[in-house]
């Protein structure tokens, strides 16, 4: 793999060369239009213009083609460097506008007057002759670029988008279109074939479709509505990461959403994170409220409430805490990234004593849990502290015992890892596991932090066995991460088709016309336990009452099945499509002759019609699925 950083990549200067032959389109298309500003990005590049005229999706195309016939021309890529401000100045009104005015110029001026006193000032030039006609391009830019145009071969546009000025909400705002471009045509095609398969797997669709959740404009941005299917899947989320925490000791805690000032005064969440707080509340002249970003302090604050021993420790403090986030609206992407979200958070209180043993156990349990959930690519990440910034709190001494902590469990569990300089919380170092998905994008999920700065800020004690008091170490942890952020990479994991244990109706029941709801109704019973399943069923011929109870979910109660049984006056047909769609793991299709000889057609959502079965025999392919 290349070492070489992107931003001195070939790909990086091709990219950035079709952003001005992008440009260079435009301006041949569209006589007069005001160029803003074009880089490479990530994945490929854009241009902001400001024209009086909308482009519109159906435009691209268009645009596209005029791409390719100029690159065809294969114009060279010239540098051309201003000797002094004034003739930077004559260039950019009289070449790049073709002298059409300053008003067309009126963005590159601006970028000009940007550029630092003493730096250079430099041009780049496309130009060629075709049939009888000068194609003409300069570009007030710092490069770099490829040499030729007709380099530029493979690349496609993709979208557009609005843009303000400098992005600045009071400026003018743009049209940006965004296109990629690639060094062959077959990563072009792959990244386009990725594109397609993410746009498939888009929790946000998903969500949507399989009744997951939602949003309100009258709620507001970035916080989801979750409907009974997601709740369901939820907690049956979190009633497996409780009982896993229940048999480590863990503690469950409960905290209010809002919190006075001055926990997070003396914290340091006030500073360190005041852009992603959400404004304060004042009562009065007595105090001020914030709505929490953090749990941390609160399960601080039940630590200290009371005397304790070393006998005491290690003390593990868990809470599905909801806290929230002032996420800028470009950066909200469904419950992705939101404003609104629930933590599976913890925190262990330990002796130094006791440090490594517990910062492995929580590593061990967070290998529980993405191996349970099918999450099983995954790399370790040491994030430590930057030495240029000053975002951290504590002394040096402490970072050195923290960072040195997880390295050696790091080291005695034979965990590889990479080291990310800057990547540490503002409190202490941090071990995070990064999560290839299903189309090899990678997510920071779980994560795992030693604190030393906390303790010492709120003063915590504890009596050691010399009868002195000692400083404890926090560990905070959290292996989801987000709870709503996991639920949204599992979504697009298996593109809403969850595993057995994990699908909000595992178990869709389908009677095929009224006389068979009773029958339906029977199974559903012995399926969440409440008789044993060989019985015989027959003898609920015709006992339900479809008007009554219509489509609906059964609740699962404690370890019971999450069934729903399909009462709709619809076609047999219908039911199955509707129910294959919304991606349940098991169809049971119940007729006459499963009343009579006590079976049900059994349906897979991977397998398709696997025919008739007995309960208990459909219950052994259960087990199979988890």
């Amino acid at each position: 793999m290349s070492t070489i950083p992107y931003e001195q990549s070939h790909l990086y200067r091709l990219r950035h060369s079709a952003a001005h032959l992008m440009a260079q389109a435009l301006t041949e298309l569209y006589p007069g239009v005001k160029l803003a500003i074009g880089p490479p990005i990530e994945n490929g590049f854009y241009y902001d213009v400001d024209l009086d005229e909308p482009i519109r999706e159906d435009d691209l195309p268009k645009i596209e083609e005029r791409m390719r016939e100029l690159a065809r021309l294969d114009q060279p890529i010239v540098k051309r460097v201003a000797r002094d401000r004034d003739e930077a100045q004559r260039i950019i009104l009289e070449e790049c506008t073709l002298g059409q005015g300053e008003e067309t110029a009126l963005y590159k001026l601006q970028l000009l007057e940007a550029v630092p006193d003493g730096e250079e000032v430099s041009f780049f030039e496309q130009q060629s002759s075709a049939n009888g006609k000068l194609h003409r391009f300069i570009d007030l830019c710092r490069g770099p670029h490829i040499e030729r145009t007709g380099e530029i071969e493979h690349f496609k546009l993709m979208s557009l988008a609005g843009a303000y000025w400098r992005g600045d909400v009071k400026n003018k705002q743009l049209q940006r279109i965004y296109g990629t471009a690639f060094e062959t045509a077959e990563e072009l095609e792959q990244y386009l074939n990725f594109l397609e398969e993410a746009k498939r797997r888009d929790h946000r669709v998903l969500g949507r479709e399989l009744g997951l959740f939602m949003s309100s404009p009258k709620v507001g941005i970035g916080l989801p509505l979750w409907l009974p299917k997601g709740a369901i899947l939820r907690e049956t989320m979190i009633d497996f990461l409780r009982s896993e925490q229940v048999k480590r000791g863990y503690q469950p805690v409960v905290t209010p959403h809002i919190a006075s000032i001055r926990l997070f005064e003396k914290s340091g969440h006030i500073i360190t994170f005041k852009e992603k707080l959400f404004p304060f509340m004042e009562e009065g002249e007595h105090d001020t409220y914030i709505l929490k970003p953090m749990n941390c302090p609160f399960h601080i604050e039940i630590y200290s409430s009371q005397l304790r021993s070393y006998r005491d420790l290690p003390i593990r403090l868990a809470e599905f805490g909801n806290v929230h986030r002032l996420e800028q609206t470009g950066e909200v992407h469904g419950i992705m990234r939101d404003r609104g979200f629930t933590q599976d958070d913890a925190h262990l209180f330990v002796r130094p004593d006791q440090l490594l043993a517990e910062f492995i156990g929580v590593v061990e349990l967070m290998q529980v849990v993405l191996n349970k959930l099918g999450l099983t690519d995954f790399r370790a990440r040491l994030g430590t502290k930057d030495p240029s910034s000053d975002k951290y709190v504590g002394d040096d001494e402490n970072w050195a015992l923290a960072t040195a902590a997880i390295e050696q469990a790091c080291k005695q569990m034979g965990l590889d890892y990479e080291v990310s300089p800057g990547d540490a919380a503002f409190y202490g170092p941090k071990l995070d596991l990064m999560i290839r998905d299903a189309i090899g994008r990678d997510w920071q999920m779980g994560t795992v932090q030693v604190d030393y700065n906390l303790p010492e800020r709120f003063d915590l004690e504890y009596i050691g066995e010399d009868g002195k008091p000692h400083r404890p170490i926090m560990i905070h942890r959290a292996p989801f991460g987000s709870l709503d952020r996991m639920i949204g990479l599992l979504t697009e994991q298996y593109a809403g088709a969850f595993p057995y244990w994990l699908a909000p109706v595992q178990v869709a029941i389908l009677p095929i016309s009224d006389r068979h709801v009773g029958y339906a109704e029977a199974i559903a019973r012995r399926l969440q336990g409440f008789s044993t399943p060989d019985l015989q069923l027959a003898q609920f011929e015709g006992a339900g009452d479809p008007d009554v109870y219509g489509l609906g979910l059964l609740p699962p109660g404690e370890d019971r099945r999450r069934i729903e049984i399909d009462h709709r006056r619809e076609t047999l047909g219908k039911k199955i499509r509707e129910n294959q769609r919304m991606k349940v793991p098991f169809m049971l299709i119940v007729g006459d002759r499963d009343m009579e000889a006590g079976t049900v057609g059994v349906r897979s959502r991977e397998d398709g019609d696997l025919g008739p079965m007995s309960l208990a025999g459909f219950l052994d392919r259960v087990e199979q699925a988890g």
